[in-house]
């Protein structure tokens, strides 16, 4: 990777020790099982973008950044209730290299783990009564459940495609904005509205989210079908394993003559295929130049959204900048 992330990187581990002070005080209690269910992702690691991108975008229109670590633990709490929901649903064993909730407390205990969670993300952001004007934190209540709604609505759709060979590439870009891109734009959004940052800026930072948000998503795909298991920190191909109907599978279906359409589709969501057969299936995938497509439009994304953060008029300059580099680190290709 040519460009110096240092800085970024420096600041990220700051911020996410700052935030997991936070969710550590807020995810505890009783019944033990409960808890340690809870907070058993969490302990994991991950690198808390979600907080990062909200105290940056607090700080380019003036709050202080305690604030934001505030409200950062409670992204980063409503992000990890999606993961353990998402492992339950995709049935993954592993996630950032541990083995996933469900398969150490079981279902039923993984399920109450991330209701808790969910819960625990609205009181977090309730510990800013009093230190922001109440108009602001309603406006910030709003936006965290928007996300959340938008969240379950990426994830339905997800899983429908999974069941189905027509999917467009809309349907995907919509289905992704919603499920990756959402609660990336939210953090941004509810920075900006704690600040009490003007209604123009607010837009302008949902412009870049959505372009970042998306990019994101389509490195992670192409992660999914070239990268190993250390990288990825889940199984190898479990994408394909599940159906996923991604843009490098769309593409592909687009592109195949009769022949490949019937192996593609007669081994993609089998769980029971060997890592054989899916490295097979991944070089067909890789034939039809789909990584090649994914790149394209992901670099088409994360353009407009950089083009978008630029219009920005920030007070921190600094802020911006490393908002800026966020969305370069996180779209980076690491293959």
């Amino acid at each position: 990777m040519s460009k110096d992330f240092s800085k970024l990187m420096s600041y990220a581990k700051h911020v996410a020790s700052e935030v997991d002070k936070v969710i550590n005080e807020v995810v505890r209690g009783r019944p033990q099982e409960l808890y340690e269910a809870s907070y058993h992702l969490i302990k994991a690691g991950g690198k808390r973008l979600r907080p990062l991108a909200l105290v940056l975008s607090a700080r380019m229109f003036g709050l202080e950044e305690r604030i934001g670590i505030l409200a950062g633990a409670s992204v980063e709490i409503l992000h990890n209730f999606t993961l353990v929901h998402d492992d339950i649903m995709d049935k993954d064993a592993f996630r950032r290299g541990v083995p996933t909730v469900h398969t150490i407390y079981g279902e039923d205990m993984a399920i109450l783990a991330g209701d808790l969670l969910f819960a625990k993300a609205f009181e977090a952001l309730g510990r800013l009564s009093g230190l922001v004007s109440a108009d602001r934190l309603v406006n910030a209540f709003r936006e965290l459940a928007w996300a959340a709604v938008t969240v379950a609505e990426g994830q339905a759709l997800d899983m429908e495609f999974e069941r189905r060979w027509d999917v467009t590439l809309d349907e995907y870009l919509s289905m992704v904005y919603k499920k990756t891109a959402a609660l990336f734009k939210s953090s941004l959004v509810i920075g900006a509205l704690l600040a009490g940052a003007p209604q123009n800026e607010i837009a302008n930072l949902e412009k870049f989210a959505e372009g970042v948000g998306i990019a994101f998503q389509i490195r992670d795909d192409v992660l999914g079908l070239v990268a190993d298991e250390s990288v990825l920190g889940k199984p190898v191909y479990s994408d394909l394993r599940e159906g996923k109907k991604t843009i490098l599978v769309i593409h592909a279906l687009s592109r195949l003559g009769p022949e490949g359409r019937r192996k593609l589709m007669s081994t993609l969501g089998r769980r029971d295929a060997s890592v054989e057969e899916l490295s097979s299936l991944a070089e067909l995938i890789k034939s039809t130049g789909a990584v090649e497509f994914a790149d394209s439009l992901a670099d088409k994304y994360l353009e407009e959204g950089l083009e978008a953060l630029g219009r920005v008029k920030p007070v921190d300059q600094e802020a911006k900048d490393l908002l800026r580099d966020l969305a370069m680190f996180v779209t980076a290709r690491n293959y």
